[in-house]
């Protein structure tokens, strides 16, 4: 701790991939919901040649939190600093830098470094920041390191899709519907029952246990970010056996007709579970089509039920 109440860490990894490719990996920040477990959603604010501001909605030490930072974007040094504007409690203020070092044979050292304070420089909230960020940080250092040691097969495993219904009503009904997920069990005859909370506004918990259609059920968690009335992008942290990575957003786009709704999913196949699941003959093909119909089966049902409700709502 260089001063009293700052903290200085830092966290490193070296990892069989090109420096460049790990920078980018780490400047496209959109991406990092597919990229860090922590990461729920990342909007960009302003974006200019190297400096960009940017909203993160991720979990610290499992609980949800958001914050805005500042970034400086420098590809020649192979380096990324980033200060938050406005910081989520127990945070004060919080800073640091990504820093990516070549190494021989094609290897790079990768640096992240932190300066936080507590708010009130209060010890206890300073230890809860301590776990948060050691946590994170290595759960972000390990994600990026075997994303970018296994790109062709990330690649492969990685697949999105969307579902599309014409709502002949209004944009707000059909989010409403969405939103207002804690009516699903009364509302989706395949959510058997549901748990809603707001932590703060805009950002919910989601846990829910669905019906398959052999009658089985499974249960979900995920987050959610709403942004009234034109989407809601969410993370299911809780997956399904064949399912790494599940990330979505829906959205609700008005026209001189009415609402265009549409559910998009993203989703990395968790190759481990595959014969166990679909069989010993089962590959990437199989895993991808059962997803993809699974997903897609409760998206339709949810939209074409959203439909019914704006349409009567009209």
């Amino acid at each position: 701790m260089s001063e009293s109440g700052r903290r200085e860490v830092e966290h490193e990894i070296v990892v069989s991939a090109p420096a460049e490719t790990l920078y980018r990996l780490i400047a496209e920040a959109e991406a990092w919901p597919q990229v860090f477990p922590p990461t729920i959603l990342v909007d960009h604010l302003e974006r200019g040649e190297h400096t960009e501001r940017i909203r993160i909605w991720a979990t610290a030490k499992g609980e949800p939190k958001n914050w805005t930072s500042r970034r400086e974007l420098d590809p020649a040094g192979l380096r990324i600093t980033f200060r938050q504007e406005s910081s989520a409690h127990p945070v004060a203020s919080m800073g640091g830098t990504w820093i990516f070092e070549p190494l021989p044979a094609g290897r790079t050292r990768v640096r992240l470094l932190h300066d936080y304070r507590a708010a009130g420089d209060d010890p206890k909230h300073l230890a809860w920041i301590d776990e948060a960020v050691d946590r994170n940080s290595r759960s972000e250092l390990d994600s990026l390191k075997e994303i970018a040691e296994n790109a062709a097969t990330t690649a492969e495993l990685t697949f999105s899709f969307t579902d599309t219904v014409h709502v002949a009503g209004s944009a707000k009904d059909v989010f409403d519907f969405i939103n207002e997920a804690q009516f699903w069990s009364e509302r989706l005859p395949h959510v058997a029952t549901v748990r809603l909370t707001e932590e703060s506004p805009g950002l919910q918990t989601l846990e829910m246990d669905t019906r398959a259609r052999d009658g089985s059920t499974h249960t979900t968690k995920s987050y959610r970010v709403t942004f009234s009335p034109q989407r809601i992008a969410y993370k299911q942290v809780t997956l399904p056996a064949l399912m790494k990575v599940h990330t979505g957003v829906w959205t609700f786009t008005e026209d001189d007709a009415g609402v265009s709704a549409s559910s998009q999913h993203t989703v990395v196949l968790n190759t481990a579970n595959i014969a166990r699941v679909l069989g010993p003959d089962a590959g990437v093909a199989e895993a991808r089509e059962y997803v993809r119909t699974a997903l897609s089966t409760n998206s339709r049902a949810t939209l074409e039920h959203a439909k019914a409700y704006a349409e009567k709502n009209r």
